[in-house]
């Protein structure tokens, strides 16, 4: 619950800190500016808020690490990818879209700090307890947070916290340990595909470089 509201704040802080010409710069998503990004943050707000309001009587059926998938390489060519894209430019002017994000997210914060972490929560026709809810999510955080800053080199990066945790939930989720010799940020990075490993990386990964990448979802 920790990790999921600093990751969460943190992350909020680095949109607030954007320029205006910021919001048009590339971010690490395939086929996305920062601004559409900053519109998927909405939008994945909105989910949580909805999620931590729908309660559930039934036993969990995924768990934080559970709770995420190994999906396909995104292209950007995906209907709703399509659509945030639509959607960041109806803002048309950065600071609506920095308004907005700050409002939703800031009622997500809330939201999730006073959760029961005991509590069961229904989401995408699933069960999970609202702690394991809330620590898959620092994933994300993190993953969009590093997106965010992939062109903003002044920008503040993902807290070390959530840097770690998420290194342990993708390792979990696709069954393998990263070299040690990696920070976080790196195996988060080439993990997912967002990078791709140097030549003494690729040896140092082993038969798993042959798996790369994972993208999650």
């Amino acid at each position: 619950m920790d990790a999921f509201s600093r990751s969460w704040s943190a992350l909020l802080a680095a949109v607030a800190d954007l320029s205006d010409e910021d919001f048009a710069r590339p971010s690490g998503c395939t086929g996305w500016l920062v601004r559409d990004l900053v519109c998927h943050l909405v939008i994945d707000a909105q989910d949580v808020l909805i999620t931590l309001a729908t309660p559930s009587a039934g036993e969990p059926t995924r768990n934080a690490v559970t709770y995420w998938r190994v999906v396909e390489p995104p292209t950007g060519d995906d209907p709703l990818d399509a659509l945030t894209v639509r959607l960041a430019a109806a803002y048309e002017q950065p600071e609506l879209l920095r308004f907005h994000l700050d409002d939703v997210g800031s009622a997500a914060g809330r939201a999730a700090a006073l959760a029961d972490p005991a509590g069961r929560v229904g989401t995408q026709d699933q069960v999970l307890t609202a702690g394991d809810y809330l620590s898959a999510y620092v994933l994300e955080w993190t993953l969009h947070h590093l997106d965010l800053i992939a062109h903003v080199p002044d920008a503040a990066g993902p807290p070390a916290e959530g840097l770690r945790r998420s290194r342990e939930l993708l390792e979990g989720v696709v069954a393998a340990t990263f070299p040690a010799s990696f920070t976080d940020r790196d195996a988060l990075l080439i993990g997912t595909g967002r990078r791709a490993p140097t030549a003494a990386e690729t040896a140092a990964l082993g038969t798993l470089a042959a798996r790369l990448p994972f993208p999650v979802g």
